[in-house]
């Protein structure tokens, strides 16, 4: 807590400072500012003004993704989220097993470890028996726009949500009639992206299609990567105040990876499927809103984990694979019941789980198969989340989770926090909230050091954020410091009561940390924006680097949009333990688009343009410099 004190010490001063600076350059009116705000679901269930919630919620909207041309999210969500970073190989794919990419970590608490959950319009989604989500499922044809709640959601969202949440809001068409939209482009190792949605409106009937196909041969030998996608989603307005939708998202990709660069492997391949389907009810009568829906997920992963002939290994006798699935009901209304209040009441029910077994298909055992594990588990929960306006310069949030587990057995997560709407369009916001997660079935119960006894682990996130608008809204800036307390996360250590190894529930998390974050519209044709954190841990871990910074500018005139970035990012653990290694390193993209007609636009990116040698995961060096060009088509 001494940590914590100096940290809010800190804060205290340099919010001091912003608000004196604010005062003496502000001359905008509040009444003209105080109206700004963004609207947002994550964090509430239901829409509402970021500025009322005592959380924050990053936006990286439409507009964002389309400038940054990538076929995946989470290159841009590295760019755009301060805290956030994903891990990466490779020129494009990130795969699954050893060896794979694609760690998201939040604040230094990672989605590998199931402590960091995507959502794809509010529904869980991540392998059944491994409880991780799976990147390469998360393309930019499914969005228009993500939310990312940087500290605990478990009170609306449960187990895994416990660093935050990455929402992924599904696309929609919102005027009437019909747009088709090609893109394409090639580039570096043979890499091929390709894109085609088509949007329909007509009256209350809408509808989204899109298919993608990807490939690469990767900066390696044996690093190919090829993926499919398609997504459908369907919407019909029964009445004013009634909707009804459903939606479906596959991905198939075949991954190979090569080990690392001092014992290249061979024949490390696999073949991963993922899908996704929802649906739901939504109501919407101003005062009171909510939704009953249904979700399911699965998953089919073939994986052949190769061998290292220089380490005089020969071709695998076995080859993995996986069914497993995730399926959840979700019902939630929230109601208006007197001015300035708020407050949603919700049920949760998921089920979860699945089976994996080897193959053998050389060796003694040729031709049998081995089971590893078949179990599938419950979580039931119920919620309330509360908000009260106090006037027009307070907002209350509270909330509660009661949430039992099959196993388990049954947790109360709590939350509350206070948001202040000061002169000057300026926002305080304190805020403490705890994060838990239940152990996963790979955990418990999948390869020694399994554990079936293990608890349930937990956090306390405890922030402070300030946030100003200025020049008429023009100027925004904030900063947020957070604290993060957390308890019997699970470790593999030695089995106190025999031999080898047991996951038990003795980590701690002891983090520390600043975020700072700005943007300003110089002029119609020009705009720059810049985020950056600083994160400190007692117990380092992989994949969250000590400062993470990003610098970029945007220009659109006439026929022309161009915009570049520059990434920092220094004290980047590769390795733990008793062999520490970090990397330091800075990235420059440059992205421009020119529209040739009214339908026809050509497009380039330029990526590592500095040529940096740098790893993220260690042993996997990175590409040098890379570019990518082609067309968008839209009629």
């Amino acid at each position: 807590m001494q940590k914590m004190k100096r940290y809010l010490s800190a804060g205290a001063v340099l919010l001091g400072a912003f608000q004196v600076q604010a005062q003496m350059t502000d001359t905008v009116s509040i009444d003209k500012t105080y109206t700004i705000g963004e609207v947002v679901v994550t964090g509430a269930r239901h829409q509402t003004d970021v500025r009322h919630l005592s959380q924050t919620v990053s936006v990286v909207n439409r507009n964002k993704l389309e400038r940054a041309m990538q076929p995946s999210l989470l290159p841009v969500l590295t760019e755009q989220v301060p805290g956030l970073f994903v891990t990466s190989r490779g020129v494009m794919g990130y795969g699954v097993s050893g060896g794979a990419a694609g760690g998201i970590s939040l604040r230094g608490l990672s989605g590998g470890n199931a402590r960091l959950m995507v959502l794809i319009d509010g529904h869980p989604q991540y392998a059944g028996i491994f409880g991780h989500p799976i990147a390469d499922a998360y393309q930019t044809l499914l969005a228009d726009r993500v939310e990312v709640l940087r500290g605990p959601a478990s009170v609306l969202y449960g187990s895994n949500a416990m660093g935050g949440v990455i929402n992924i809001v599904t696309r929609k068409m919102r005027e009437d009639g019909v747009r088709t939209d090609l893109h394409a482009g090639f580039g570096s190792y043979g890499t091929l992206e390709t894109e085609l949605t088509n949007r329909i409106r007509r009256g209350r009937f809408s509808s989204v299609i899109s298919g993608s196909y990807n490939r690469t041969d990767g900066h390696r030998a044996d690093m190919s990567f090829e993926q499919y996608g398609g997504y459908a989603k369907l919407g019909y307005e029964l009445t004013d105040n009634w909707n009804v939708r459903g939606d479906v998202n596959v991905t198939h990709f075949n991954a190979s990876y090569p080990g690392p660069v001092s014992a290249p492997l061979l024949d490390g391949d696999q073949r991963i499927t993922r899908g996704m389907t929802s649906f739901a009810l939504e109501n919407d009568y101003g005062k009171t809103s909510g939704a009953l829906s249904f979700f399911y997920n699965w998953g089919d992963h073939w994986i052949n984990d190769g061998y290292t002939p220089s380490a005089g290994e020969t071709s695998q006798d076995g080859r993995f694979n996986s069914n497993d699935n995730m399926m959840g009901i979700s019902l939630y209304q929230s109601t208006q019941f007197f001015k300035g209040n708020r407050i949603t009441f919700g049920f949760d029910w998921f089920r979860y789980g699945g089976k994996a077994w080897t193959d053998y298909v050389s060796g003694e055992n040729a031709g049998t198969r081995s089971d590893l594990v078949d179990k599938h588990e419950d979580e039931v929960a119920g919620y309330m989340d509360f908000r009260q306006d106090f006037g027009r310069w307070l907002t209350l949030n509270a909330g509660l989770r009661i949430d039992h587990h099959s196993r388990v057995g049954t947790e109360w997560v709590p939350q509350a926090g206070l948001a202040f709407h000061l002169p000057h369009a300026i926002e305080l916001k304190a805020s403490a909230s705890k994060g838990f997660r239940y152990p996963i079935l790979r955990e418990m119960y999948m390869f020694p050091p399994q554990n079936p006894d293990l608890q349930p682990e937990s956090m306390w996130n405890y922030e402070l954020a300030f946030s100003q608008r200025l020049l008429e809204g023009r100027l925004q800036y904030g900063i947020n410091l957070f604290y993060i307390d957390g308890k019997n996360l699970i470790q593999t250590l030695p089995n106190p009561n025999g031999s080898g190894r047991l996951n038990q529930n003795s980590g701690k998390i002891d983090n520390t940390g600043v975020e700072l974050q700005a943007a300003y519209r110089i002029n119609k044709a020009w705009s720059v924006d810049a985020n950056y954190s600083f994160l400190h841990m007692d117990n380092p871990v992989i994949a969250a680097p000590e400062h993470k910074l990003y610098a970029g500018a945007a220009f659109s005139k006439g026929r022309w949009n161009i915009s570049t970035g520059v990434q920092y990012i220094a004290g980047l653990y590769t390795s733990v333990g008793e062999t520490e290694t970090t990397e330091d390193f800075v990235l420059w993209n440059l992205r421009a688009s020119f529209r040739a007609a009214k339908w026809l636009d050509i497009w380039a990116r330029g990526e590592n343009l500095l040529a940096q040698r740098y790893e993220i995961n260690a042993g996997y060096p990175m590409p040098r410099a890379t570019a990518m060009a082609g067309v968008n088509i839209n009629f």
